[in-house]
């Protein structure tokens, strides 16, 4: 039997990435393969949301960390580079074997931090595990290219190599899935990474990096501080770092790629959305509605690939009463009890902004067909719940369908034709995915086609690409060149080296033979 995380992520205080100080447990920093005791003089506390208990606590790692951090990564990748490809790819089979043995582990600690329910919280393990099992292919996906005869006795050939020393920065949201986009793509090809995972969230990557490290990582190849904005400007700003991998949101996101890339690094930056699913008339009613509900208040919203706007075509806009009926039957509780459909939302601040675009969307004229707020949770009243909510009659400039709300929130347009629907979502700002709902192929062919927006699916709520394509948010839901896993995380996680060279035939030749006594003239 592979190995387990060696300590129950139930009592945080007993675990190694933990301490104890004035009987409150604390995260430690990772670096160069050892568990280290920060001495910052910042720390941020870390609540379970539906509970509001202190889980842990989270420092803001000193500049002087962070350097280490930095340091023990790039003294390894002196010798990672160079370690074999297969070598490589063998720790990439042996943590997707760790992860799967330790999944309902992961997603326990996942929910005590994060709050989505247990259900939920194994689905992004599971995702990020698919990247992991993706990126045991690294011997078909890192292979250069070559052209012989260009010319008289002349070849060129190209090299995939590593870049370096990556970085990544991850959101509360998904605190499995995204660190597992990131450092085991970037590892596998030849690069040592510095991660810095949210610090609302932590508790998963630091399981995640102690399962590389019996995979068989060495020591310096991964590293783990922690913070907010001075760990992201440290990151942004390195000289000795040169790339950048971020999820988030806008703001955030846009900060990173114009910092990062004016210091001359490589940037892949997703961020915010507002995901459309459109309605056909002609759809299939059962397997809509309960697509629209799932995607909608799943995660309680926080999901940057939720589908928080359905947009009715025609008379398609009679299934909202079933809609709303159906949403009312979601149960709303803490994410570890059985039976919970949606659990909490991450904080009480996202508590508050989730109510107060609700009531904006009430004040600029929408119809409240079904309000979340103030629903309570026996035994969890402290707890940071909103119930799934509908807003009705959206127009595209009220603010509720402007900004991500982020939360358990569905707002409905309603539109005349599909020309229209598509329309609206070309003229929306952002890109990340969009969905059809229809029977009928041609409606779907010239929706696919005739949409602006870099995922979509067809009948599927939540488009979000298996591994072996990458993942494709576009407009103002990403900046860089290079998106996520896949061949493109790859070419993100690598430089092409060309060589030309030439070897003249005439020298393969032998040379006249002389055996007589050499004499001089």
């Amino acid at each position: 039997m592979l190995a387990r995380l060696r300590l129950s992520t139930l009592r945080h205080a007993n675990q190694p990435w933990f301490r104890s100080m004035s009987g409150a447990p604390t995260t430690k920093n990772y670096i160069n393969g050892k568990l280290t005791e920060s001495a910052a003089t910042k720390w941020i506390d870390v609540h379970n949301p539906a509970t509001q208990e202190v889980v842990t606590r989270v420092p803001e790692s000193t500049n002087e960390e962070m350097l280490a951090a930095v340091a023990a990564a790039s003294d390894a990748f002196q010798s990672w580079s160079k370690t074999s490809i297969l070598s490589r790819q063998q720790i990439m089979f042996r943590l997707q074997n760790l992860i799967k043995e330790n999944k309902s582990t992961l997603a326990a600690a996942l929910t005590k931090e994060q709050g989505k329910t247990l259900a939920d919280a194994e689905g992004d393990v599971f995702r990020g595990l698919q990247v992991v099992e993706h990126a045991c292919g690294i011997t078909s996906m890192q292979l250069g290219e070559t052209l012989p005869s260009i010319s008289t006795d002349m070849d060129i050939h190209s090299y995939r190599l590593p870049l370096g020393v990556c970085a990544g920065i991850t959101p509360f949201n998904f605190p499995a899935m995204i660190p597992l986009w990131m450092f085991p793509m970037s590892l596998v090809c030849g690069n040592t990474y510095v991660l810095k995972p949210s610090e609302r969230d932590p508790t998963v990557t630091m399981m995640l990096v102690e399962l590389a490290e019996q995979a068989g990582v060495p020591p310096g190849v991964v590293n783990v501080i922690h913070g907010t904005k001075p760990s992201v400007d440290f990151i942004c700003t390195n000289p000795d770092i040169k790339a950048i991998s971020f999820v988030g949101s806008n703001h955030v996101g846009e900060y990173i790629y114009e910092l990062g890339s004016k210091h001359g690094k490589r940037v892949q930056s997703n961020m915010g959305a507002k995901n459309h699913g459109v309605v056909m008339p002609d759809a299939n009613k059962e397997h809509t509605l309960n697509m629209l509900t799932g995607a909608a208040f799943g995660a309680a919203g926080q999901r940057c690939m939720a589908l928080s706007t359905a947009v009715f075509v025609g008379n398609a806009r009679d299934w909202i009463p079933e809609l709303v009926s159906r949403a009312k039957q979601l149960k709303v509780d803490a994410g570890h009890k059985k039976g919970a459909d949606l659990g909490p939302l991450i904080s009480p601040q996202a508590k508050q902004r989730v109510e107060e675009l609700i009531q904006s969307g009430v004040d600029e004229g929408a119809v409240l067909a079904l309000d979340g707020r103030g629903v309570q949770v026996a035994g969890f009243e402290q707890g940071n719940f909103v119930g799934p909510t509908v807003l009705s009659d959206v127009k595209p400039n009220m603010r509720c369908y402007t900004e991500e709300i982020f939360g358990p929130v569905l707002v409905i347009v309603n539109v005349d034709t599909l020309d229209e629907a598509i329309d609206v979502i070309n003229k929306n700002p952002y890109g990340n995915g969009t969905a059809i709902f229809t029977n009928s192929g041609a409606v779907a062919r010239k929706f696919t086609m005739d949409i602006d927006v870099g995922q979509v699916g067809v009948n599927v709520p939540i488009p979000v690409p298996l591994p072996m394509f990458s993942f494709t948010g576009s407009r103002a839901s990403f900046r860089g060149d290079t998106n996520f896993y896949g061949q493109q995380g790859v070419k993100f996680f690598t430089q092409v080296k060309t060589v030309t060279s030439m070897w003249r035939s005439e020298d393969s030749q032998e040379a006249e033979k002389f055996v007589v006594m050499p004499t001089q003239r």
